[in-house]
């Protein structure tokens, strides 16, 4: 049996619609990862800026203006005064007499 014309005609539409069907189908989950990266990118902006405003905030507990009140306040310490240093000399072991 030979095909005729308009067999032709169904078989063209049917693969040109099955190929069109695949390029939406691309498409739409190409729009999908595209909207999906630019959440991840606002994200990650966002999670940076915390991450520095984080870091600035250590920065700033963990300086002497800071620490020392707490320091002096909770611990009952203070800045050693001159006389209040002592420096340790530290003997010579066996194995640094060998070198």
């Amino acid at each position: 049996m030979r095909i005729k014309g308009r067999h032709w005609l169904l078989v063209w539409l049917l693969l040109f619609l099955l190929v069109a069907a695949v390029v939406v189908a691309r498409q739409t989950a190409a729009f999908k990862v595209a909207r999906r990266v630019g959440e991840l990118r606002e994200q990650r902006t966002a999670l940076e800026a915390r991450r520095a405003d984080l870091e600035r905030r250590i920065r700033e507990a963990s300086g002497r203006q800071v620490l020392l009140p707490k320091a002096e306040r909770d611990l009952g310490l203070h800045l050693p005064a001159d006389n209040e240093f002592i420096l340790f000399a530290v003997p010579a072991g066996p194995a640094d007499r060998k070198r």
